[in-house]
C-alpha cells in the first residue's frame, strides 16, 4: 500500500507540510515538530510562498536525501500547467522516494492519471464545477485537495462558509480530502477543522511562515493542537 494511503489508513487525521522552499533543513524542521508527512514542489510559481521552483533534475538528489530522514508520505506538485508538466519526469518520482503526485485537475493530462508506484492527488479550486463531484470515484484518484479559496482571500481566517463548503466536498466526493491552508488556519481551528471530515490538513506558508523557526513553532503548535 502506498504511504499516503497507509497513513489515511492508520490515522483518522493527517498533518501534512507543504515545504515553501526545496530545503533540507526546513523539512528536518517540519518533521522534527510533527509532520505526519511533506509535500514539495517543482516546475511551477507557487503564490501563496511567492517562491518558483525549478525542474526536477535540480531536486532529486535533495529529494532522495529527505526521503531518507522520514517513512511517511512524501508527496510532489510536478507542474503549474499542462505545458509545463512532464511525463518522463513522472515515471522518475517514485524512485527519488515520492509517494504521491498533487496537481490541478485542470492542469492533469488524462494519459497520466495513472502513474505507477504513485497515489493521484488532485486539487479543484474555486472556478470548479461542483455538479461534477459525485464523478470522482470513477477514476483512480486517492485524495482531493479543496484549493476552493480565491488568491484575493489567501491568508485570512477560516470562516463558517468555508466549514459548510469542506464538510459538502467530504460527504459528496467520495474519497479523502486534504484542506490546504489557504486561510490562515490556527490551532483553534482544528476541532471545527476536523469535524467537517476532512481527513488531512496540508499546512503551507500562510499557516507556518516561511523561515525554519517559524515553521517550527507552528507546526508544533498544529501537532499539539490535532493530539489532544
Amino acid at each position: 500500500m502506498n504511504r499516503l494511503q497507509q497513513a489515511m489508513a492508520e490515522k483518522p487525521f493527517l498533518l501534512l507540510v507543504s515545504l515553501p522552499r526545496n530545503e533540507e533543513e526546513l523539512a528536518r524542521a517540519a518533521l522534527e515538530e510533527g509532520a505526519d508527512g511533506l509535500k514539495v514542489h517543482v516546475n511551477v510559481h507557487h503564490r501563496a510562498s511567492g517562491n518558483s521552483f525549478g525542474p526536477l533534475p535540480q531536486y532529486a538528489d535533495l529529494f532522495t536525501t529527505i526521503r531518507s530522514q522520514f517513512d511517511g508520505p512524501f508527496g510532489i506538485v510536478p507542474a503549474g500547467s499542462v505545458e509545463d508538466l512532464d511525463p518522463a519526469q513522472l515515471v522518475q518520482l517514485s524512485s527519488l522516494g515520492i509517494d504521491f503526485f498533487s496537481i490541478y485537475g485542470h492542469h492533469l493530462p488524462a494519459a497520466q492519471m495513472r502513474v505507477e508506484g504513485l497515489s493521484s492527488t488532485f486539487a479543484i479550486d474555486e472556478r470548479f464545477d461542483w455538479s461534477l463531484l459525485e464523478m470522482v470515484k470513477h477514476f483512480p484518484m486517492t485524495a482531493l485537495e479543496a484549493s476552493i479559496v480565491p488568491g484575493s482571500e489567501y491568508g485570512t481566517p477560516l470562516v463558517f462558509t468555508d466549514l459548510l463548503k469542506y464538510r459538502y466536498l467530504a460527504t459528496k466526493v467520495g474519497i479523502p480530502v486534504i484542506v490546504p491552508t489557504q486561510r490562515r488556519i490556527v490551532p483553534s481551528d482544528i476541532p471545527a477543522l476536523r469535524d467537517t471530515g476532512v481527513r488531512v490538513l496540508l499546512a503551507g506558508a500562510m499557516a507556518l511562515g516561511t523561515t525554519t523557526e517559524e515553521i517550527r513553532r507552528s507546526v508544533a503548535a498544529l501537532r499539539n493542537a490535532i493530539d489532544k
